[in-house]
């Protein structure tokens, strides 16, 4: 007995006092995993860097991205730096190499993405990345899978059903004036960061000539209360008429006579939808087929396309799809622009704002915006 106590005693002082470097090496490892965990597994902190979800999100705004909701995805790319996303922090060198790729599945979430939802997406048209290391946009979801949507005079419809609009959604307006305006005063007191002067008509939308004036980006409430200024002759919204085309438009084909007030209908690609490819359809869903639905050897041209060297007449769809734009509906690289969003493409919805902070050049203390703190977001 006494000599197992010995054994024990020698074993307990002979055992080697970690270092402060090692201890220093274990805990930051350990916080490296955890946070990596965390991040993969439950939320992701994101940033707003554009004005194009204003008035809804600020730039510099926050937020908590939850990706239980819609289901967490599993790594395509293992072979990433920890914590980073394309590249290493401060540098343009890569983060990752794309040398093995894995099948991407997704967890059980405890919700589908619903038409209103603000939502986190990996930005489709660029192929350039893996699908889980594109560039993160964040858009509100106007177009469920299967949906016919249009926008008809700014208005988004979805199966013939005029969609809510978001509650600080902005609108393009031009305030005319009859003198130049103190514009810290009027416009960034009122809450509107983008404005431009301006002093001559803007296509039809403004009813005369050499009007000096302003467009600004806001909403409704906000638009009516400049309105109200003595210094104000009257604000028009700057819209486009159905006559209009915008050929940089998606499918950015010349049989869609569309523009960003007045698109479509388009039909949303849901799973197991079957379409035919006529013209019209190879240029909206081309694409699609070509890009997002892991196809092999596809070539798509004016009129048809091929999969595997033989042209097809008709395509089914292998995973849904969503439509997504921007709250400040005149300043939003949306789907309008570049087309639909997969489903293995989304990354988690948007739920609160934790900081806020105002970019432009105040002190400290001014930079915070407090009353968005902790903001849930709708």
């Amino acid at each position: 007995m006494a000599i197992n106590k010995e054994l024990t005693s020698n074993a307990v002082h002979n055992k080697k006092k970690k270092s402060p470097v090692r201890e220093w090496f274990d805990s930051i490892l350990f916080a490296v995993v955890a946070a990596t965990l965390i991040r993969w597994l439950f939320f992701e902190a994101f940033t707003i860097p554009t004005p194009s979800m204003e008035n809804s999100l600020l730039v510099g705004d926050f937020l908590f991205v939850s990706k239980l909701h819609y289901g967490t995805r599993t790594p395509k790319t293992p072979l990433q730096v920890p914590l980073t996303h394309q590249t290493i922090w401060g540098t343009n060198i890569p983060s990752y190499t794309d040398a093995i790729q894995l099948p991407q599945y997704r967890l059980p979430g405890f919700s589908d993405v619903k038409r209103g939802d603000v939502v986190v997406f990996n930005y489709p048209p660029e192929l350039q990345h893996p699908v889980d290391l594109k560039t993160n946009y964040i858009k509100r979801c106007m177009g469920l899978p299967g949906d016919k949507l249009e926008v008809r005079d700014l208005q988004v419809f979805a199966n013939g059903t005029a969609v809510e609009n978001p509650v600080r959604m902005e609108n393009e307006y031009f305030v005319a004036t009859t003198t130049a305006v103190n514009e810290e005063k009027v416009f960034k007191e009122n809450g509107i960061s983008e404005y431009n002067a301006y002093s001559e008509s803007y296509n039809d939308t403004i009813p005369s000539n050499d009007q000096m004036g302003y467009l600004v980006f806001t909403t409704v409430e906000i638009a009516a209360k400049l309105k109200t200024y003595d210094f104000v002759k009257n604000i028009t919204l700057v819209k486009s008429s159905k006559d209009i085309s915008e050929p940089m438009l998606y499918p950015n084909s010349s049989l869609f006579k569309w523009n960003r007030d007045n698109y479509g209908p388009v039909t949303v690609p849901a799973k197991g939808m079957t379409v035919q490819l006529t013209p019209e359809n190879v240029a909206m869903y081309g694409p699609v087929i070509k890009n997002y639905e892991a196809n092999e050897d596809v070539v798509v041209d004016e009129k048809s396309v091929k999969v595997a060297g033989k042209a097809i007449t008709s395509y089914t769809f292998k995973q849904d799809y969503y439509f997504m734009m921007g709250d400040n509906r005149h300043n939003s690289a949306d789907s309008r622009y570049w087309g639909f969003v997969p489903m293995d493409h989304i990354v988690g919805k948007a739920v609160f704002v934790w900081m806020s902070i105002d970019p432009s050049p105040t002190s400290f203390f001014s930079k915070i915006r407090w009353s968005r703190l902790f903001r849930v977001i709708n």
